[in-house]
């Protein structure tokens, strides 16, 4: 495994490290003990960074991760997690002082500590970016010592260059990957500038990357991938990445092509967001142990020739750039 620097906090992440939303909810079944055996296994093969947010299972996720970190006192475990999506509604007044500390305060409980080491604003509407009041009130939970560090998880790029413009701002979690070209151009230049970490987020498109995927495949009830693909539920793109799901697939095909011998698409796509120097980590989810390990390789992998790089975006022009590029 290889590390990278966090922005301006003074860690050195794994670059493959670990998304925790589907061992909480919205990704069909799940088996805690399984979930556990896959953190297990994402911490053996030196993941030291876990995301995470309050919503995932209603909490289920961090109390599945203070679990892992009780079962594991030696080991060096960072734990990002979201506040926010408790509103209801979802609207940028209700990210005052007052409900930020509520949720803080309960993500303390669920994670079974005094202090969080990082608190991502959890996909606020864009109005929220333009009130400084908001960042103020993150600022004052650092000064209370109730976190360490925070930083936002957004949809667009355009809220991330907003975001990054607040000088306690650590981090930008945004969508990044084969189906998601657009943060690498301006935001990306602006990160590295500012030294912002950078969290690429459905960096496998909702499994579509996988390869795994036809259009026969069945999704469970409560999976997000059948309730949310025209955005029902939350943001579109938070789904296949906003990609039509079949044309995604037909794209998928042409990717195949590139993957070297010995190599899974999952893990080629991987190593493809690790070309991106801007990015700290690439922060794929897994259920099971077994893909846990799978994406932990694309550490290892060597980077991509200059021919998969232009025929990767090429196929990104040919059948994902118009419905997408213009959106986030």
């Amino acid at each position: 495994m290889h590390y990278r620097e966090l922005g301006r906090t003074g860690w050195k992440v794994a670059d493959i490290s670990f998304g925790a939303w589907a061992i909480g909810s919205a990704w069909g079944a799940v088996d805690d003990s399984e979930s556990l055996a896959a953190l297990h296994a994402a911490v053996d093969g030196g993941c030291n960074f876990i995301d995470t947010a309050d919503v995932y299972g209603d909490g289920h996720s961090e109390r599945l991760i203070a679990r892992l970190k009780r079962e594991r006192p030696n080991d060096e475990i960072i734990v990002a997690t979201k506040a926010g999506r408790r509103l209801d509604p979802h609207t940028a007044d209700g990210y005052n002082a007052q409900n930020l500390t509520a949720f803080v305060e309960r993500s303390l409980k669920n994670l079974e500590t005094d202090c969080l080491d990082l608190v991502q604003l959890h996909c606020p509407p864009t109005e929220a970016y333009y009130r400084p009041e908001v960042f103020e009130a993150m600022d004052n939970l650092v000064r209370a010592g109730k976190i360490r560090y925070y930083g936002v998880s957004v949809e667009k790029v355009e809220e991330a260059l907003k975001a990054i413009e607040y000088p306690n701002v650590q981090t930008v979690q945004i969508i990044f990957n084969l189906f998601r070209y657009r943060p690498s151009e301006l935001f990306f230049q602006e990160a590295k500038r500012r030294r912002v970490g950078v969290l690429a987020r459905v960096p496998l498109a909702s499994g579509l990357l996988t390869g795994k995927m036809t259009a026969q495949t069945a999704f469970a009830a409560d999976d997000h991938r059948l309730f949310n693909r025209y955005g029902e539920s939350f943001d579109r793109g938070e789904t296949f990445s906003g990609v039509n799901y079949d044309t995604g697939l037909v794209a998928v095909e042409e990717i195949r092509a590139l993957v070297p011998a010995g190599v899974s698409l999952p893990q080629f796509a991987l190593r493809w967001i690790l070309m991106f120097d801007a990015v700290t980590c690439a922060i794929p989810g897994g259920k099971r142990p077994a893909q846990v390990n799978d994406n932990a390789a694309a550490s290892e992998l060597p980077p991509l020739t200059e021919f998969q790089m232009v025929r990767l975006r090429e196929i990104y022009g040919k059948y994902v750039r118009g419905q997408v590029h213009h959106r986030w």
